[in-house]
């Protein structure tokens, strides 16, 4: 065996147990440091997730000279620039390995009076960022990128914008929020439209930080000339992390557990739906606001799952679970398949062939299409699977270890903490059988 970086073994579990408390959710991490340090006044946000991914957006706005503190783990107080407070970075920004970041930062920057560079990690680089770039230019930014729209990206800076009337040719949040972000420096009004509703933390959270904004399904608005207000953020715990061990405790017989205060925005919780399809047994308690968010405590116990054709309506709002889904479908009875998922091909690896190629050594007969794939549910074996550094897929396949006849060797696990540090001490504590080297 060779791999560069952290490698796990996962072995079979017996029930899992307990109550567990996932990291904060990414995205809303993400969007409170940008906000924050773009408004005027002082922020604190709590919950914030310290993963690289995060850590990476909140050193970008530092580097621009936003005055940041951290007084304890998790929490972040931000000495906002308001919004044309920023200066030029001395060197190129690195993203490291967040679409979330480059996407977003791409819109923020597009408005800004100097020029940037935006740089990442491997993983990144090789990610599509011309669904970005096209509408920007529309708008009036100068973007230049690599051959194929790839990263490093220049942003040229002091390009007057203005917005537009632009529908989404395929449903993207990350398109949408750069585009959105653009638009507080543009003059008139930006209007998007999308082809399915996707999450709408961007437009929730300027409504928080005081910038009028209307937005529906499938919709947002917003005209220039405004500010953001500092504000408050609770971050609540990510569906995103939360989704594997609500994976895990369907599948593990005898298991029952308690996942406290996730949040369950409607455009991201359609795994939770594609589980209940399947027969699973998820029960919100304390349904309740948390920061804007609705929040709720997710009590899973172990179910026979079986086999779906996954609704194409649910995919937008599960684009970041499908790899557990994929384990769910392994484990389950009968066939599932999903379609509409075409976006799973330029995540950050491509999620379709890492999962089909990893599950087939598990023993899972899978077959791929273009967008997406059909697997048939049944036993799984042990043996040795690449996550190919993809976190989603690394934490995927320690989950199909705990069902798996003999162990199962991941390899190249180091970026699990992009968006999940502490998984294995986590994982552990419930009941899985996670060993690193």
């Amino acid at each position: 065996m060779s791999s560069s970086g952290e490698c796990w073994s996962s072995s079979r579990a017996t029930a899992l147990q307990g109550e567990v408390r996932v990291p904060g959710d990414k995205s809303i991490s993400h969007r409170a440091v940008m906000f924050a340090s773009l408004a005027e006044g002082t922020s604190r946000v709590s919950g914030f997730l310290e993963g690289e991914d995060t850590r990476a957006t909140a050193r970008a706005f530092a580097a621009m000279g936003v005055t940041m503190q951290q007084p304890s783990a998790s929490e972040r107080i931000v000495h906002g620039a308001g919004l044309h407070g920023l200066h030029a970075a001395a060197d190129a920004i690195d993203c490291g390995n967040a679409g979330t970041g480059m996407r977003l930062l791409t819109g923020i920057l597009a408005g800004q009076a100097f020029d940037s560079t935006l740089i990442g990690d491997e993983s990144l680089s090789h990610r599509p960022m011309r669904r970005v770039i096209d509408p920007l230019a529309r708008m009036g930014a100068q973007i230049d990128a690599q051959q194929g729209g790839l990263p490093p990206l220049r942003v040229h800076g002091g390009r007057p914008l203005r917005g537009i009337d632009y529908a989404l040719p395929v449903a993207s949040a990350q398109v949408k929020s750069a585009i959105l972000l653009a638009g507080l420096y543009a003059d008139g009004e930006t209007r998007i439209s999308e082809p399915h509703p996707t999450r709408d933390y961007t437009e929730r959270m300027l409504a928080a930080f005081g910038w009028p904004i209307a937005f529906g399904e499938g919709r947002a608005s917003l005209s220039g000339g405004h500010r953001l207000r500092a504000t408050d953020v609770v971050v609540p715990a990510d569906f995103s992390s939360a989704a594997f061990f609500l994976v895990a405790a369907s599948i593990v017989p005898g298991s029952d557990l308690l996942l406290r205060e996730v949040g369950i925005n409607p455009r991201r919780t359609g795994l939770l739906q594609a589980l209940r399809l399947m027969g699973a047994d998820i029960v919100l308690e304390r349904e309740r606001e948390l920061g804007g968010e609705a929040v709720a405590d997710l009590r899973v116990r172990h179910a026979r799952l079986h086999g779906i054709a996954v609704p194409e309506t649910l995919v937008p709002d599960m684009i970041d679970e499908f790899p557990i889904l994929f384990v769910a479908a392994a484990a389950a009875q009968g066939t599932t398949r999903v379609t509409g998922a075409a976006e799973l091909r330029v995540k950050e690896s491509d999620r379709i062939a890492v999962m089909a190629q990893g599950l087939r050594k598990l023993g899972v007969a899978i077959e791929e299409t273009p967008d997406g794939a059909l697997i048939e549910g049944g036993r799984l074996g042990g043996g040795e699977v690449d996550s190919v550094g993809d976190h989603r897929c690394a934490m995927s396949f320690a989950v199909a270890g705990l069902l798996a006849a003999t162990p199962v060797q991941i390899l190249d696990c180091e970026n699990v903490a992009t968006s999940f540090p502490g998984f294995v001490a986590l994982a552990n504590g419930c009941g899985f059988v996670l060993v690193t080297w």
